[in-house]
């Protein structure tokens, strides 16, 4: 019994080492990795696969670009509108060969547009206008050119008129001491830039007949 018993431990320890030593040998064989990609040949940047980019396109200036601060000293930065002539130059005629009555209907074409425009100091149009302002705006318009200046250059720039002569259509009339200046349309009313009502047509009976210095008309060869 104890024979049988030995035997069988004997057995038991020499599988064990056979285990053992099978674990050791495995461990102690070297291993060969085989990679595909170590044995491949390196691309070459050609055969690589370039990747497909979709930029945000610019938009191309086709225009130059001017910088102000670098216009030419010889430009002017802010051009006249106004006339340079001598306020006491002749008007530049731009009527042609206008009748009388054409030009006329032209210049009251000219007044009747600006209607209810409210009144500015200091403004000729086109969105407002003070009282000499309207007045060389419309005379332009109708194809007179002069110079844009105030009320008292102008009573003293063109020639004074009486009689019947004050009351034609297109005659300047001024008021309260040549602070004030309108445009006759006939012996009742007159046409102007009202600090109140802005560009209106009032009646000279009553408030402003009391207040007229007088009346003068510009010159105009139409025929």
């Amino acid at each position: 019994m104890k024979c049988r018993n030995f035997l069988s431990l004997v057995l038991a320890m020499g599988i064990l080492l056979l285990i053992v030593a099978g674990q050791t040998f495995a461990q102690d064989r070297p291993r060969v990795l085989t990679n595909e990609r170590d044995n491949r040949p390196p691309a070459s940047r050609e055969s690589q696969p370039t990747a497909t980019r979709n930029p945000i396109s610019r938009p191309v200036l086709t225009n130059q670009i001017t910088v102000v601060g670098q216009a030419k000293k010889s430009e002017p930065l802010v051009k006249k509108t106004s006339s340079s002539r001598p306020t006491n130059a002749p008007p530049v005629n731009n009527a042609g060969n206008l009748t009388l009555a054409a030009f006329n209907q032209r210049l009251l074409g000219s007044m009747q547009s600006r209607i209810g425009l409210p009144y500015i100091y200091g403004s000729d149009g086109p969105n407002s206008y003070d009282c000499s302002g309207l007045v060389w705006s419309v005379f332009q318009a109708a194809g007179l050119d002069f110079t844009r200046t105030s009320a008292s250059s102008y009573y003293q720039t063109f020639e004074p008129v009486y009689g019947d002569e004050r009351y034609k259509f297109g005659t300047l009339v001024f008021f309260n001491r040549l602070g004030h200046i309108g445009i006759v349309v006939d012996e009742n009313t007159f046409y102007h830039a009202s600090q109140s009502k802005g560009v209106t047509f009032s009646k000279f009976e009553g408030y402003w007949e009391k207040r007229v210095v007088g009346f003068r008309r510009i010159p105009v060869n139409l025929f």
